[in-house]
């Protein structure tokens, strides 16, 4: 549990400094981000329709911004977007329980302004925090798939 809240304070970290910066597209080695002109709830429809047509089913969508209001910060949009192919995460997380904590994949989508941004965890450094050779594919994938979904959206308006 505390990796993940240290996980989870790296995010947040990371907003912070990729949020300041004039960058519409940033992939850093933990990190994947985009910013997209348009409005939430536009760019939350896109991003469902890109998860879809990359072949991944949605799992849930989950507010972030009722526990940040409680903490003082002001956003009213702020959303997880939780998805995967059901059988691969099964599998995955019967053999590997290690990976259960960053499963299914994940794309935090928030609103800053008239922009909307879209980030996630790079799953190729799976790689390095958990040196299972025979998943380096699959790691490998999800970073291409992600990478293709977030582009998708913003390319899309």
């Amino acid at each position: 549990m505390k990796l993940i809240l240290r996980k989870f304070a790296l995010l947040l970290g990371l907003l912070g400094l990729i949020i300041s910066s004039n960058s519409y597209s940033v992939v850093t080695g933990e990190m994947i981000m985009v910013r997209s002109a348009e409005a939430f709830p536009e760019t939350m429809s896109l991003l469902q329709e890109a998860i879809r047509h990359q072949g991944y089913q949605l799992s849930r969508v989950q507010r972030v911004d009722v526990g940040l209001s409680a903490k003082g910060y002001a956003t009213d949009k702020y959303r997880v977007v939780f998805f995967g192919k059901g059988n691969e995460i099964q599998q995955i997380s019967a053999k590997y329980p290690q990976l259960i904590p960053y499963l299914p994949l994940k794309i935090a989508i928030f609103a800053e302004d008239d922009n909307t941004i879209l980030i996630s965890a790079n799953p190729s450094t799976y790689n390095d925090l958990f040196n299972i050779p025979e998943l380096k594919p699959t790691f490998d994938k999800w970073f291409i798939d992600i990478t293709k979904i977030m582009k998708s959206v913003q390319i899309q308006n």
